[in-house]
């Protein structure tokens, strides 16, 4: 297993994935191009500024989720739901643990929904917060 690190989570890839990083946000594929997960970084710059829940975070930036599912992801928590649109799937994740909030999408073809789940949980069972929230 491949070991992606950010300063504020860390995860493991099967070796059928690879990833590509950016400044905020991490692409994750597999070698089938099925789909693609993507981890984007957000921090709370001011703790005094009041705690921004992921459940208001979702609520207010992806409405056209219906139902959104409490869910733990190692020790980050938060909310996950999914829509279609333009042929697509996608999946959302709004996560947070301590000052950091992070924004994970799964995209697919509504053909190959389904194809990819049991690889992204277990990529998303992997998450650990990293040093910086520690």
């Amino acid at each position: 297993m491949k070991i992606i690190e950010t300063e504020y989570w860390c995860l493991m890839l099967p070796p059928e994935w690879s990833a590509e990083q950016s400044e905020d946000v991490v692409m994750i594929t597999d070698q089938d191009g099925i789909g693609e997960l993507a981890v984007t970084t957000l921090i709370q710059d001011n703790a005094a500024a009041g705690d921004v829940t992921a459940v208001q975070m979702a609520e207010e930036e992806s409405p056209e989720v219906a139902d959104w599912t409490t869910v733990q992801v190692g020790p980050f928590a938060g909310v996950a739901g999914s829509f279609q649109e333009d042929g697509l799937v996608i999946r959302e994740w709004y996560l947070t643990y301590r000052s950091a909030l992070l924004y994970v999408t799964y995209a697919c073809d509504s053909e190959d929904d389904g194809l990819d789940t049991g690889a992204v949980e277990e990529i998303l069972g992997t998450l650990v917060a990293g040093d910086a929230l520690l």
